[in-house]
């Protein structure tokens, strides 16, 4: 299957986990990636092992919370490319654990500037270019501690609470045209980001798993990947969850 044949896609965070296996789902359908990461050396290696697989790749490298890496990225794909038909905001951190009174204020701005302003950023400078054109796919990813709730991570679940309503918002601005807005809510997923929580953490996470099992980064991908294409067609500003029997409403 090509769907993605001729587009071109940014996806944040694409050095590794669940936005490495995005970028590579898009690529091996068709699509040419930005990929976009604060890691040198692991988004120059992720976008080398895609190209060895045939893929058409650009790393761009900065911190998402800022606005300079948005405005790269974006300004990158139409210079290279001509166009932006696939954004994928996947960048996001864990956050320190703790109870909200034991948690500095600065933990919870550093959470934010990676979880919510960079969606923003992304959102902010990708979208006049996919208006330009009359069409545009953006998948968030958030999360279910963003419809639940997780105890001791209270920065991490208030920001994915805040990206699942920026695509709500987002998505009935759009529904007009042929943009379509949408995101996913992983429960558990085995990435690096459990490395910063405690295993206490991470296994009150899975024992809310009907399945009771974490989910794989190829089953986001390939959520992600139907979100992105033209057969997502009339679904906006909703949320997909992909929790293994979690998810309640």
């Amino acid at each position: 299957m090509a769907r993605f044949t001729d587009r071109v896609a940014i996806v944040t965070g694409a050095a590794t986990g669940i936005g490495f296996a995005i970028a590579s789902r898009l690529g091996g359908e068709g699509a040419r990636v930005v990929m976009v990461d604060y890691d040198v050396s692991l988004a120059e290696q992720a976008a080398a092992d895609l190209k060895d697989s045939g893929v058409e790749t650009l790393p761009v490298i900065g911190d998402v919370g800022d606005a300079d890496t948005a405005r790269q990225a974006v300004q990158a794909a139409v210079d290279r490319w001509g166009r932006i038909d696939v954004l994928v905001n996947n960048a996001g951190i864990g956050g320190d654990v703790g109870n909200v009174w034991e948690l500095p204020v600065e933990e919870m701005d550093r959470v934010y500037r990676t979880n919510l302003r960079g969606v923003y950023l992304f959102c902010h400078h990708a979208i006049p270019r996919m208006l330009e054109r009359g069409y545009g796919r953006i998948v968030n990813i958030a999360s279910i501690a963003g419809k639940e709730g997780n105890p001791r991570m209270v920065p991490y679940s208030a920001t994915k609470a805040a990206v699942i309503g920026l695509t709500k918002s987002v998505g009935k601005e759009l529904a007009s045209t042929g943009v379509r807005v949408n995101c996913v809510t992983p429960a558990v997923v085995r990435t690096r980001i459990l490395d910063q929580l405690t295993e206490a953490q991470v296994q009150y996470m899975l024992d809310r798993i009907p399945m009771g099992r974490p989910g794989d980064v190829s089953e986001i991908a390939a959520l992600v990947s139907w979100l992105a294409s033209e057969e997502c067609s009339f679904s906006t500003g909703a949320v997909f969850d992909v929790s293994g029997g979690r998810a309640t409403y």
